[in-house]
């Protein structure tokens, strides 16, 4: 699936709540299932700079794709992470670097999150952006 359809198919489970707290305990729910990272990438390196919670990034490059691996200290940080791997996990370099986000506007995150977990989600989306920047030009 492409980057944008898997963001009209989050767009579409978004729309069935009703209120942002719908929405809110869906992304805890979500955030609870993600598999927690390996503990030896939960390293002082692998720290998303700026994010005010702890939450780790790891990413392995494979047949031309980008595989995410990033876990946090915060549920609802991980239930936005869980999204972010769902779309972006997998995909091409130029895919990512290219893509824009519009399922963070269509579900309401822009306009019902504090600024810290808008501030952890950009973090987090330029750290997965930087990466595909670093693996555009390569093959392997």
């Amino acid at each position: 699936m492409t980057i944008n359809e898997i963001q009209e198919e989050i767009i579409k489970e978004f729309e069935k709540f009703n209120t942002w707290q719908e929405k809110y305990n869906y992304l805890i729910k979500i955030g609870k299932n993600l598999p927690p990272l390996d503990e030896k990438y939960k390293t002082e390196e692998n720290l998303i700079k700026g994010c005010q919670v702890k939450t780790w990034f790891h990413s392995t490059f494979k047949d031309g794709k980008l595989f995410f691996e990033i876990d946090s200290l915060s549920l609802i940080v991980r239930g936005i992470i869980a999204l972010l791997i769902r779309i972006f996990s997998g995909q091409k370099p130029e895919d990512i670097k290219n893509a824009s986000l519009d399922f963070v506007k269509k579900i309401g995150l822009e306009e019902n999150f504090s600024p810290f977990k808008e501030n952890s989600l950009f973090k987090i989306v330029n750290r997965i952006k930087s990466e595909a920047e670093l693996y555009e030009s390569r093959k392997d």
